[in-house]
């Protein structure tokens, strides 16, 4: 099936140093940006992480050390990236946890502007769980009906991700989906801002998971002592959390979108306060002056009267 696209949909895996995004770092990319008549973009490219690769993570994707250690790092080749990916919206698979917010960490390490504003996400594995739940080599195999071979290279993966939604879209059109609350749909169309609605299931705000939207639209907390609070409110009661969250080990996105809520928050509390205009300050100036001038001189008489009140 073609994929119905009003703009570029850009697929997109990542293997990397480890699966930590405050700290990991990309060992490689791997793009296919599918155009709006069907045309097939790719980009692929090793990185040199800056940091040495654990053996788990280079017996897991193949890439060590010693093939990265002359490559030029996320910082040298960003710029491309960004470029390369455009406005297209972004899909993957597991990518709203992972790939995403391990994209956006590299960017704003290497400070290059790249906003998630106005995209859609579609994560691949968020439709394979929910409709049939296992993992992107099984996913092929169930639903190309076909072996997956070189699992684990970047762009093996990304192509097989591809067809497994393409895949998808034909095995579940028509299809029913029943969620925790018993709302029946048919929630896997061949529309992307349909499928990033359903992909996205969980509502990140920063996508690392830290903060998701509530039933009203609202970010809040989601761990810890505050998990399930407004992020507002907690600023209002704890200030102190903001500066806990920003100076803690938590993914730099998931602390600019902190910061973003923050200035928004208190920006739109001293729009509250009443402002002291300038006709205010000259009123209150008056006043002053008058009482001032009202204020009757220290007389002796009147220091007699007080010594004789209050004694010597």
């Amino acid at each position: 099936m073609k994929l119905n696209l009003k703009r570029p949909l850009a697929f997109f895996d990542l293997e990397t140093t480890g699966v930590n995004i405050a700290i990991d770092k990309i060992v490689e990319i791997a793009i296919l940006k599918v155009m709006p008549g069907g045309e097939e973009l790719v980009f692929t490219a090793k990185v040199n992480p800056g940091i040495p690769i654990p053996a788990e993570s280079s017996m897991f994707h193949g890439i060590y050390d010693e093939d990265v250690k002359d490559l030029p790092t996320f910082q040298e080749i960003g710029a491309e990236v960004a470029v390369f990916i455009g406005d297209a919206d972004l899909a993957g698979y597991n990518s709203n946890k992972f790939d995403v917010p391990m994209l956006m960490e590299e960017f704003l390490r290497a400070k290059i502007d790249f906003t998630l504003a106005g995209r859609s996400f579609v994560d691949v594995q968020n439709i394979f769980h929910q409709m049939e739940q296992r993992t992107l080599k099984a996913a092929y195999k169930f639903y190309c009906e076909t072996d997956l071979t070189n699992a684990h290279q970047a762009e093996a993966d990304v192509r097989a991700t591809y067809e497994v939604l393409k895949a998808q879209l034909d095995k579940y059109e028509q299809v029913d989906f029943e969620d925790k609350q018993g709302n029946i749909t048919k929630p896997v169309v061949n529309d992307v801002e349909a499928l990033h609605q359903f992909t996205n299931m969980s509502k990140p705000v920063d996508f690392a998971g830290r903060l998701v939207y509530d039933a009203d639209g609202d970010a809040t907390i989601n761990f810890g002592k505050h998990k399930g609070k407004k992020v507002t409110d907690v600023f209002d009661v704890e200030p102190s959390y903001y500066a806990w969250m920003q100076n803690g080990d938590f993914p730099l996105y998931t602390k600019k979108v902190l910061e973003d809520i923050w200035n928004e928050h208190r920006n739109a509390k001293r729009a509250q306060k009443p402002i002291n205009t300038s006709d205010e300050k000259k009123d209150a100036k008056k006043s002053f002056q008058q009482k001032k001038e009202e204020a009757k001189p220290i007389t002796n008489d009147m220091l007699q009267q007080l010594q004789g009140k209050f004694g010597n």
